[in-house]
């Protein structure tokens, strides 16, 4: 088993989240809109999961050569909030063969400064 060094982003900021509905064309309200959150039962706004899920991604990348990934997903826990800081951790599980290749399986897990998982993925990285 290898630990990648893991990665320390700033805290999640209303307008990241705002600008990230730009970029993505998310404009789901529940983003982006205070009172829409609150109204929702959130307590206000929520980061959109595919940020979330762009952070272990950037962070494979850093990790390992971007021609060497090979699939990525995740599944999300719990959702993230303004102000909260993510860590991304990693680590090669195993070593497969996948359409004739040797592969490393790693786990990614997202999750803020106390620990809490915002989401647990699994990649496949060319060997």
């Amino acid at each position: 088993m290898f630990k990648c060094i893991p990665i320390e982003k700033p805290p999640l900021t209303h307008t990241q989240l705002v600008r990230y509905a730009g970029a993505s064309g998310d404009f789901n309200p529940i983003h982006t809109v205070v009172p829409v959150g609150e109204q929702a039962g959130l307590g206000g706004v929520i980061a959109h999961g595919m940020l979330i899920m762009g952070f272990a991604g950037e962070a494979i990348t850093h990790w390992f050569p971007r021609d060497k990934v090979r699939s990525f997903h995740v599944r999300f826990k719990e959702k993230s909030v303004p102000g909260e800081k993510l860590i991304i951790e990693g680590q090669i599980i195993e070593e497969l063969e996948t359409s004739g290749e040797t592969r490393l399986g790693g786990q990614v897990i997202v999750k803020n400064e106390y620990g809490e998982i915002k989401c647990k993925g699994w990649f496949e990285i060319a060997k």
